[in-house]
């Protein structure tokens, strides 16, 4: 356990702690430093580092044993999220694809859906994405274009997609579409296509971005692709935003561990740095504005703990709400920005030097406050809830 956080959250019993300590030592073994740096430098994760996840028994964690997935819950996703936020690998995109790509399936899928894909997704054979976003609409999914339409036995696809994390490796890509553009909210589907079986579905740019180096992000392009009926989530059209609602709270609270990741991992670098540098004579540490900004930081940081950790067994209970889900993403978001900020100006020059890794942070977090929802759009999120 960190300086911050020197107990384990009340959700993590004794199993959970071996787990962590686990996830911690493969995740040591799997990606040092220099193979992070490489992951940084390509711009993606290269496939063979999946397949060690998935050997570890780490893809699929909460997937269901009967499709050979490890029978976990949330919680174990929460442990592998941290982890990774503690070695610094923001971008690898397998939370995404255990927590919400392989969950849409085991959750909506039919028995035969199931059966089809999630036993590939949890061995690593199918990389997995989830395509919402165009370049016209983000927030708003009934904006979306991009149509599925009756063709033959099964559907024609067309539209475009963007921002979509692990775009360039998906094999497995599930895509919001209108398969009635005139029903609208009630006319959105999900749709799956996979790769190497779908002509006229195309990858874009893997997209330039300020942080989250590591992080596959791309376009993605349908021109009149041909999936068959049985490739609808549920088999039954009109379902896809409903399914959507059902899980954005989960993505949100993903996103708030990811920021209480950011931020412990800030504070412990920080906190080595001041212990360490001197200057006229006395350790930053020793200095009250350092130990002031410090110890706010800190207990943003415990508030910020313990709100998330009450999401987390709200969600275990299935009573994490979307507003409370919300205020998670907005606030943890939010102050994890502003305490990697806070830190980086404790170590001075050095921490606009990339070779630091709190200038990575200052990097990766700001996306935070933007995707799975902007905050200006959780902030009217809690506010239709005043009214009860």
């Amino acid at each position: 356990m960190s300086r911050v956080f020197p107990t384990p959250s009340r959700w993590m019993d004794e199993e959970l702690v071996m787990f962590d300590e686990s996830v911690s030592r493969f995740l040591a073994d799997c990606a040092p430093l220099a193979r992070l740096e490489r992951w940084r430098a390509a711009g993606i994760v290269e496939r063979e580092a999946w397949q060690e996840m998935a050997r570890a028994g780490l893809l699929g964690l909460s997937v269901s044993s009967e499709y050979g997935g490890a029978g976990g819950d949330f919680r174990h996703e929460a442990v592998l999220i941290r982890n990774l936020g503690a070695i610094r690998a923001e971008g690898w995109g397998v939370p995404l694809h255990n927590a919400i790509c392989a969950a849409y399936i085991e959750k909506f899928g039919t028995p035969e859906q199931r059966q089809r894909w999630l036993p590939r997704i949890v061995s690593g054979e199918l990389i997995t994405a989830i395509a919402m976003t165009e370049p016209g609409a983000g927030s708003d999914l009934q904006g979306i274009r991009t149509t599925a339409v009756p063709s033959g036995n099964g559907y024609a696809i067309n539209g475009q997609k963007t921002f979509i994390t692990n775009g360039q490796l998906a094999d497995l890509v599930i895509v919001v579409a209108k398969t009635d553009p005139d029903a609208g909210s009630k006319g959105i589907s999900l749709m799956v296509v996979e790769a190497a079986d779908s002509p006229g579905f195309s990858k874009g740019r893997k997209l330039d971005k300020i942080g989250l180096d590591m992080g596959d992000t791309s376009e993605l392009f349908f021109d009149d692709v041909q999936v068959s009926a049985d490739n609808l989530i549920g088999g039954v059209e009109g379902q896809g935003l409903y399914q959507l609602m059902q899980e954005l709270p989960k993505e949100r609270l993903i996103i708030a561990i990811e920021c209480l990741a950011l931020i412990e991992s800030a504070l412990d670098h920080t906190i080595d740095y001041v212990v360490e540098r001197k200057a006229f004579g006395k350790r930053l540490l020793d200095f009250q504005n350092t130990q002031f900004t410090l110890a706010e930081c800190k207990t943003e940081a415990v508030i910020a703990r313990s709100f998330v950790d009450d999401c987390i067994e709200r969600h275990l209970a299935g009573s994490l709400d979307a507003p409370t889900a919300s205020m998670a993403k907005y606030w943890v978001s939010e102050r994890a920005q502003a305490i990697v900020d806070a830190c980086l100006q404790l170590f001075g020059g050095y921490g606009y030097m990339n070779e630091y890794p709190i200038a990575q942070m200052y990097k990766d977090v700001r996306v935070k406050r933007i995707y799975g929802g902007t905050t200006e759009i959780m902030k009217l999120l809690i506010a239709r809830s005043l009214e009860g």
